[in-house]
């Protein structure tokens, strides 16, 4: 089988993308978007304008989280401290953010960013100096661990080894997030969920985060087995929000990974559509992890290979219309305001 290419992820189409435009639901919702990357890739730019122009689209956005993309590694120096490069980056784009000379979007207000914990112990200069460079704004580790046999199966540009979360050297590097207050964000597939569970039970007082619901994968020779996969998937949640010590983001389903397929279609999906593809996935973590729990995410500008981020943001408005205003605060804001230890919206 071919390999996946460099950067496994769908094109963004802007003129694709323009066809569908829709009104905005609950436009004085506040968001915390806790999920979102920023890079600079060949024919693939996505800077803070960029994600400034899609945020700026009508919804509520307050403030955000990015998460670690191998965006800005130093060039040179020991490979340990390469990722500082992305924090520095992602940090200088907090402060222009702050200086509210953009608006009241409050971009990047937390970072979740790399280290490698495979470094054991040897992992704790890493972590201080990523929590000294990041100007208060450090919260969180993520490591590539999202992995599959099938090598058509890849969402990360760079491979990662199999059985990641059960290795010794990876759950030392585990072992010293605690002391640093910093939570462990988690990307696995829905193949691995029981290695996340195995890892959630072995530090019950370490935060973590599932991110992207937990990877059901709708593809390859997944692709005609969703109710099968679904089952698998949705004991796999239940058994995983029975720790207290995990939450989990809402998103991610706009990857080619789920297998949703609207990227094939000649106009984009309504928000109508996508609620009503991914409320079993949705709904499912809500019941299970509950709104305290649980937090909607972008995944931009990696979803955006399949729909808007004003239409995106309306799915997730749609999927909780039946939530409480306490439950929406939470799914919205309140989680993400919590775990990452960012003001709560006013």
């Amino acid at each position: 089988m071919p390999a996946k290419p460099p950067h496994p992820h769908l094109p963004v189409r802007e003129d694709w993308l323009a066809l569908h435009q829709e009104e905005i639901l609950e436009p004085a919702l506040p968001i915390i978007d806790p999920h979102h990357h920023l890079w600079e890739r060949p024919g693939n730019r996505y800077l803070f304008d960029e994600f400034r122009h899609d945020a700026a689209d009508r919804h509520d956005i307050r403030a955000t989280v990015f998460v670690t993309c191998r965006a800005m590694f130093r060039a040179d120096g020991p490979e340990a401290m390469q990722p500082l490069g992305e924090t520095e980056f992602v940090n200088g784009i907090a402060a222009q953010s702050a200086s509210g000379l953009y608006g009241t979007l409050r971009a990047c207000q937390g970072i979740v960013g790399h280290a490698d914990l495979t470094l054991g112990d040897a992992v704790a200069p890493v972590l201080e100096a990523q929590l000294r460079i990041a100007g208060g704004r450090f919260r969180a580790i993520r490591n590539n661990t999202a992995w599959h046999p099938d090598p058509d199966i890849q969402t990360n540009p760079i491979r990662p080894p199999p059985g990641l979360l059960r290795e010794a050297r990876f759950r030392a590097g585990v072992a010293r997030l605690s002391g640093y207050g910093l939570s462990l964000d988690i990307w696995a597939y829905h193949t691995q969920l029981p290695e996340v569970i195995d890892l959630a039970r072995a530090f019950p007082d370490q935060p973590m985060v599932l991110d992207h619901v937990g990877g059901p994968i709708g593809i390859g020779r997944f692709a005609a087995r969703r109710a099968e996969v679904f089952a698998e998937w949705r004991q796999a949640i239940r058994d995983l929000a029975r720790l207290p010590n995990v939450t989990v983001k809402l998103g991610g389903l706009a990857m080619e990974l789920g297998g949703f397929g609207f990227h094939q279609a000649a106009t984009p999906p309504t928000s109508a559509m996508l609620a009503e593809a991914w409320r079993p996935y949705i709904e499912t973590c809500i019941e299970s992890f509950g709104a305290d729990r649980a937090m909607f995410e972008s995944n931009f500008p990696v979803d955006k290979g399949m729909c808007g981020y004003a239409v995106l943001w309306n799915a997730f408005k749609r999927l909780a219309a039946g939530a409480t205003i306490t439950e929406k605060r939470a799914l919205f804001s309140g989680t993400a305001a919590r775990v990452y230890r960012l003001p709560p919206p006013c």
